[in-house]
């Protein structure tokens, strides 16, 4: 799996360079993501049993679906978070420096997370 970090350059111009303090968005939904999360590595574990077992492929690939389905569950909460937090800061703090780029930069790292999600 590749993924596409943000670089430092852009965190740092919008605020959000990572330290060990950092409050993400998320932060509120921590428990319900990582609870989600484990039930997704179990069903994965399942899929992979299945196949081990030489299970039907149809029986497999619905399990796929449920294990796509709710990653795609923890995805677009991640997503609503991150709107709702950090690109809501950035505009913040982009009309009290009077600097669009801030908010620009924030909405820009969305629509790329947004571009990934949907390929």
């Amino acid at each position: 799996m590749t993924t596409e970090a943000t670089s430092p350059e852009t965190r740092a111009a919008v605020g959000t360079e990572t330290t060990e303090h950092a409050h993400h968005g998320y932060a509120p939904r921590k428990d319900q993501y990582l609870t989600r999360l484990r039930r997704v590595e179990g069903q994965v574990r399942g899929i992979a049993r299945m196949v081990d077992e030489d299970v039907y492929c149809i029986d497999v690939l619905t399990q796929v679906a449920a294990a796509t389905k709710a990653l795609h569950a923890v995805s677009m909460g991640l997503l609503e978070d991150h709107l709702n937090h950090c690109v809501a800061d950035a505009a913040q703090q982009a009309q009290y420096s009077g600097d669009p780029k801030l908010i620009q930069a924030k909405v820009a790292e969305a629509s790329a997370a947004i571009a990934r999600l949907l390929r």
